[in-house]
């Protein structure tokens, strides 16, 4: 590699190596390596793919799949600083990407409170967790629902099934939140 890559915030596309790859297995990944190389879509950046390789780095992962051809990173875009609310919040939670809450509508507020209550059913059962629940349910603000969301993601990570879709719920709870 000849320039130096900000893997965090590079976003990261398959390469026609990367395609072969994952068609015939012939450079023999590792299992965590080549699932990485799976979702890599274009789009997701790299702080992005670290949620899929969770109590691992994923630099030295994309690092392997850039030096392999299997990735190419993209030029980052300018990083804009979150407004200063959410800039206190911990990045682990990813609460730090979502636009402005001043930008949401109350009917986003009302799709994302029932976003959180029905996945907090679907994923533990009716009449279980009724504290999230009521924490969710009392939320009008979007900074409300935002704080609501750190109890919700904890609660998604703590459950099996949960963590297993945490990813993808998450994707789409962000839209909204």
């Amino acid at each position: 590699m000849s320039e130096a890559i900000d893997l965090i915030a590079a976003s990261f596309a398959k390469t026609e190596t990367g395609q072969q790859e994952i068609q015939k297995r012939s450079l023999g990944l590792a299992p965590l390596v080549r699932r990485l190389l799976v979702l890599v879509d274009g789009q997701r950046t790299g702080k992005d793919l670290a949620v899929f390789v969770a109590g691992n780095e994923v630099e030295p992962i994309l690092q392997e799949l850039v030096d392999k051809g299997c990735v190419e990173a993209k030029v980052a875009p300018a990083p804009v600083a979150p407004p200063p609310a959410v800039q206190e919040a911990p990045s682990a939670n990813g609460l730090a990407v979502l636009p402005d809450a001043a930008t949401r509508t109350p009917a986003e507020n009302d799709m994302a409170r029932n976003f959180m209550v029905n996945t907090v059913n679907t994923i533990f059962g009716q009449h279980a967790r009724l504290t999230l629940i009521e924490t969710i349910s009392r939320s009008k603000t979007t900074d409300e629902l935002r704080m609501a969301y750190l109890s919700w993601l904890q609660a998604m990570e703590g459950d099996r099934t949960g963590a297993k879709r945490l990813p993808d719920l998450r994707e789409k709870l962000f839209k909204v939140l």
